[in-house]
């Protein structure tokens, strides 16, 4: 008899396939049951920024040699600000963005998100807030191959607990695209897929790193429009990018060179790409 065919999916894209399955196939009271508490943002605090680091060092060792990968950064930012991190490669800023995205930790400093001091919390209870505060957005979409569209969106809100209705009510907005998989669908709408995953928890902030890296300029232009209207709406946008036509989108840009912030300026956005 010919041997089984291995599956070439990655262990944690297996595992969140079967994570989505076996939710789908519990009993209605299964699904109503509360998910375990576990420290929340204080963002229902007047005045309490979304981003409030106060100088931030990161150093990793490689041998016997120390690497400053950040340099005593202190950044805050606003509910409701649209923020473009602007940075070369080596400059910093995907460390900065590692750490704001609660993926990793500051050698030494404060970081405080919506007013919690996520300094000293577990592991569980780190990944906790970073699925309902936190909606990333990535340069390669990550979406799970084999699940359609609709299911990819959902799948925050089957981690943080919430029922099998919500996440259905909750994780709309694709149209004629929702029961699609991501192999067909296109670079622009597979990010748009990615956004509303981002955004299905209604979490703090969205943190976008590189998110027209993997699009023509059209699918590009698209996709900056939409977080320009999102920001328009009231949510709060952080961009990671290389690329200064793309950091024109924001109304803030921060720039970062050496681990250090060495400008932070504020003006009007530029219209969509053509």
């Amino acid at each position: 008899m010919p041997r089984p065919r291995r599956s070439s999916e990655r262990p944690a894209v297996a595992r969140a396939q079967r994570f989505l399955r076996g939710r789908s196939e519990r009993p209605p009271r299964a699904e109503r049951l509360a998910p375990p508490s576990r420290p929340r943002p204080r963002s229902s605090r007047p005045g309490v920024p979304v981003i409030d680091i106060d100088d931030v060092h990161k150093t990793y060792s490689v041998g016997d040699i120390a690497v400053h990968a950040l340099r005593g950064v202190s950044l805050r930012i606003e509910r409701g600000e649209y923020v473009a991190i602007v940075g070369a490669s080596g400059s910093g800023k995907t460390t900065l963005m590692n750490i704001l995205g609660c993926l990793d930790t500051p050698t030494t400093g404060i970081y405080r998100l919506n007013g919690l001091d996520v300094r000293g919390i577990d592991e569980d209870s780190l990944a906790d807030v970073r699925n309902r505060e936190i909606g990333f957005v990535f340069q390669s979409f990550n979406l799970i191959p084999r699940t359609r569209a609709q299911a990819n969106v959902e799948l925050p809100l089957a981690y943080a607990g919430l029922p099998r209705t919500a996440r259905h009510e909750r994780g709309v907005g694709l149209g004629d695209r929702v029961h699609h998989l991501p192999s067909e669908l296109s670079g622009g709408q597979q990010q748009r897929v990615a956004i509303a995953r981002a955004l299905v928890t209604n979490p703090a902030m969205i943190l976008a790193d590189e998110p027209t890296g993997a699009l023509d300029t059209v699918s590009s232009g698209e996709v900056l429009e939409l977080f320009s209207r999102l920001n328009r709406q009231g949510r709060t946008i952080i961009l990671i990018t290389h690329e200064q036509s793309v950091a024109a989108h924001a109304r803030r840009v921060v720039r970062i060179s050496d681990g250090t912030i060495i400008a932070d300026e504020r003006g009007e956005p530029a219209g969509a790409l053509g």
